[in-house]
């Protein structure tokens, strides 16, 4: 199911707008957030935990995907960068003696701004998130 299927399926959820605007922030948040790999099951426990809907909480986490991950979490990360004043970004690497450990040394100063970035924009993209389907939920029983 394409994701823009999967949006769509959210207008034939029974629940309130609120609680569908809410799920599907909640799981946008954690989509961002720099807790890479664990994602879906995080999603799943905010909404058992929060009694949101799984469904919806499960979609606004794959806003985020093989696709796009790499984008936001480098737009993220350059966004925390530059709100936390990191002058140097991106280091000059020594292609000739490149390994592993060497790339976690040279991109160690960028943890902080990762985290900080990718949780401020989960939270940034939730806010819009939850306006965005609350209005569009609104709409389309308005129908």
């Amino acid at each position: 199911m394409a994701l823009r299927d999967k949006l769509a399926a959210i207008f034939s959820v029974k629940d309130s707008p609120k609680k569908i605007a809410i799920s599907f922030a909640v799981g946008v948040f954690i989509g961002m957030s720099p807790i890479l790999g664990l994602h879906t099951v995080l999603g799943i426990a905010a909404a058992w935990i929060f009694r949101l809907n799984k469904f919806v909480t499960i979609i606004g986490v794959y806003v985020t995907n093989p696709w796009t991950i790499v984008p936001i979490y480098t737009f993220a990360t350059w966004f925390g960068a530059k709100l936390l004043g990191v002058k140097k970004i991106i280091p000059a690497i020594d292609w000739n003696n490149i390994s592993f450990n060497y790339l976690l040394n040279e991109m160690s100063h960028l943890l902080l701004p990762f985290v900080f970035g990718t949780t401020l924009l989960g939270l940034l993209s939730a806010i819009a998130g939850y306006i965005i389907i609350y209005q569009a939920v609104m709409r389309s029983r308005q129908e």
